[in-house]
């Protein structure tokens, strides 16, 4: 059975899981949700993912929804193909990995999120861009980034 992901390839959550799947060159099929039309609020979409987000995830019999989770799932079940995204060969860099998992949820994913939506997803409903939104959520992003630059550097 080909994993299933049910979501939208523009929307950074959905996103995250497809470009994990992509690292490990795992095959799959993009089922889209009509999120305009609210399906993510109902069922039988709720029976993947209880709160309505987008994606939810199908591997046979596993089923999951929250992206990360999702990313951590595929990261392990195909450790042995391709880089070993999570390093669980080591403590150290194991915990580094997990550090910048938890940057990227705290740091990284609120003013991408925020521009994502402004910039690409808004003007597909027809909402107006408020570029003063958008040029805050970029400054925070670049001092974020900045900050990657730097330790990328370093390790």
């Amino acid at each position: 059975m080909v994993i299933k992901v049910h979501g939208l390839a523009l929307t950074t959550c959905t996103a995250r899981v497809l470009l994990c799947l992509s690292e490990k060159n795992v095959d799959y099929q993009l089922l889209p949700v009509d999120v305009f039309n609210r399906a993510h609020k109902q069922q039988p979409y709720l029976s993947l993912s209880p709160f309505g987000q987008i994606p939810a995830f199908e591997d046979e019999e596993v089923k999951l929804f929250e992206s990360r989770a999702i990313s951590r799932y595929i990261a392990n079940k195909y450790k042995n193909t391709g880089t070993d995204l999570l390093r669980s060969n080591s403590l150290k860099e194991s915990a580094i990995v997990g550090t910048w998992m938890e940057v990227e949820t705290q740091q990284f994913d609120g003013p991408i999120r925020t521009i994502v939506r402004h910039l690409i997803l808004n003007p597909t409903v027809g909402k107006p861009l408020d570029e003063k939104i958008v040029e805050a959520e970029l400054q925070k992003l670049g001092k974020v980034l900045n900050v990657y630059e730097e330790r990328l550097n370093y390790y």
